[in-house]
């Protein structure tokens, strides 16, 4: 089993390549053959060929997003990273349109490594709220009902 330290690299070299520069396949290298993506922004969990093409298709729509790792823990064999990303969007993605806004929004990871030090499994939350009201959009009715 790899390091601590190993895994805290490998999750901060899978977020540059992937979202920094859009090098995908060299982030794929990083990642086991049953990689799962799993995202409080995405329906149902994406396989490493869905996790490609749906990166691929944000970096398409914000071509100035920067993603930094603000916090970086591993424990066993699990990492969790803390990430900003900033941008603007200039192609509608994912249902939401383009803006001229810089935004800035939070990210929360939990990365789940095999025995063989590769990137089995990632989960990630975003602040979807703060991103709506960056652009402007109303809170959805489930989110209001959901607050105490």
């Amino acid at each position: 089993m790899t390091s601590t330290d190993d895994r805290k690299r490998v999750a901060r070299q899978h977020i540059d390549l992937s979202w920094n520069k859009g090098r995908v396949a060299l982030a794929e290298q990083l990642q086991s053959k049953d990689f799962l993506y799993k995202s409080s922004f995405m329906p149902g969990p994406l396989d490493g060929e869905g996790y490609r093409e749906m990166v691929l298709k944000i970096r398409d729509a914000m071509p100035d997003l920067e993603v930094v790792v603000e916090e970086c823990i591993a424990e066993d064999s699990h990492v969790f990273t803390w990430c900003t990303l900033i941008g603007s969007i200039h192609k509608p993605a994912l249902g939401y349109p383009p803006s001229d806004r810089i935004l800035s929004i939070s990210a929360m990871a939990f990365w789940t490594f095999n025995s063989r030090g590769e990137v089995q499994e990632i989960c990630t939350m975003f602040d979807m709220e703060s991103f709506r009201a960056q652009l402007g959009l109303s809170n959805r009715a489930y989110a209001e009902k959901a607050l105490p």
